[in-house]
């Protein structure tokens, strides 16, 4: 097969993006299929201007510059061409290729949720309304989708307005290798790095400042759990630096000497968090997949989750389940005592139980292997191109 990949400029700054864009491209180019890479080049980006005016500049190198480039070059590439899309937000692009084989991949549909007023805890400005407005727009003229969760196609047939000719799902794949490694070791060696003793063990959570990751949320548990009085384990949050809002409730905390934040972590760095954690906290509000999900578990770490899916997909019969957060103040405070409990209880597990746990998320996560991933995913690329040779032929 001849593949092309959309993917999102460099320029943006993303990171799960490009790396799951890497790993098709990859994947399928290891697998003898002859592809290639496009995405647009910063022009205006680069040029000296204003941070506020940076977004601007971008989209004209993004939507009036690259749409100009596309219509020239597959002029001359052949019918069967494949073209893919690693996001469906890369959407204004997608009525480029519309007639010919295409295939778009969903990961989540937060932003497109949020800009329609579907999702109270995230309103969207006039601007922001607007952009996701443009990308659905793009999207809809598509005709084929893969999700990468149950969750992600359920959100994507409320937001189509007629049935796709191919809509599938294939879960992610790991694209690092997690594993589980000697506890002792691996704390000694992680906490040394990182400058924080933690040889009785600690509380894990992976994740960004987004409003869905629900990073206050995790404060909450952690003090009430601590309040228990039955540990003083650290709490350890992996992510971009905390908002001035979350760094507040840091500080306020009677714990806040125990709760650190850790930014620029490496890869190594996480492989080594996640097998030495004691176990990860996870009370996401949405995802689209929810990778650290997998992630930790394939590292033999047990996992404390949302119980809503796509939590609850990704972490099977394998993790241990807490209500969604609700933002009402009594309310949220009963939740992060409830979830505090669930959180005392994986802690509290006997070696005999934690065992059970471990190898259960270790099976658990072999759902989602790259290979298996790759191997599903190259099927579908297979079907579509074959598809189109058919109607071609009638």
């Amino acid at each position: 097969m001849r593949i092309v990949f959309f993917t999102h400029p460099p320029f943006l700054g993303s990171q799960s993006m490009p790396r799951f864009a890497a790993m098709l491209a990859n994947g399928m180019e290891q697998r003898g299929h002859q592809i290639e890479v496009w995405t647009p080049e910063a022009n205006f980006y680069k040029l000296s201007a204003p941070k506020s005016l940076k977004k601007w500049l971008g989209y004209l190198d993004q939507y009036l510059v690259f749409p100009g480039q596309v219509r020239k070059r597959i002029k001359s590439y052949p019918g069967q061409t494949l073209f893919v899309f690693t996001d469906h937000a890369l959407g204004p692009w997608v009525p480029l290729v519309a007639n010919r084989p295409h295939i778009i991949h969903c990961h989540d549909f937060l932003a497109q949720q949020s800009a329609f007023g579907k999702i109270k805890e995230n309103p969207t400005g006039f601007t922001g309304r607007l952009y996701q407005q443009y990308i659905r727009k793009g999207y809809l003229k598509g005709k084929n989708f893969l999700s990468v969760s149950n969750k992600t196609s359920q959100d994507l047939q409320e937001l189509l307005i007629r049935k796709p000719q191919l809509s599938d799902v294939v879960y992610n794949g790991l694209n690092r290798d997690f594993k589980p490694l000697e506890t002792d070791k691996t704390r000694q060696v992680f906490g040394k790095s990182i400058g924080v003793d933690l040889s009785q063990g600690y509380i894990l959570h992976i994740g960004g400042n987004q409003w869905y990751k629900n990073r206050e949320g995790v404060i909450e548990i952690y003090e009430s759990w601590r309040k228990l009085g039955n540990g003083k384990l650290p709490l350890l949050l992996i992510g971009k630096e905390p908002t001035a809002s979350l760094k507040e409730k840091q500080q306020q905390s009677a714990y806040a000497k125990e709760i650190f934040f850790l930014t620029d972590i490496s890869d190594d760095q996480t492989l080594l968090a996640y097998a030495g954690a004691t176990l990860l906290l996870f009370p996401s509000l949405a995802e689209g997949f929810g990778w650290p999900i997998a992630e930790a578990m394939a590292s033999g770490c047990p996992v404390v989750t949302t119980n809503e899916a796509p939590m609850t997909e990704v972490a099977g019969k394998a993790g241990f389940l807490i209500e969604k957060r609700n933002n009402q103040g009594d309310i949220a405070n009963s939740w992060a005592d409830k979830s505090a409990l669930v959180v005392d209880h994986v802690i509290n597990l006997s070696p005999a139980e934690r065992k059970t746990v471990v190898e259960n998320g270790i099976k658990n996560s072999r759902r989602f292997q790259t290979e298996t991933m790759l191997n599903s995913i190259e099927e579908i690329y297979k079907y579509l191109t074959k598809s189109f040779d058919i109607r071609l032929e009638k």
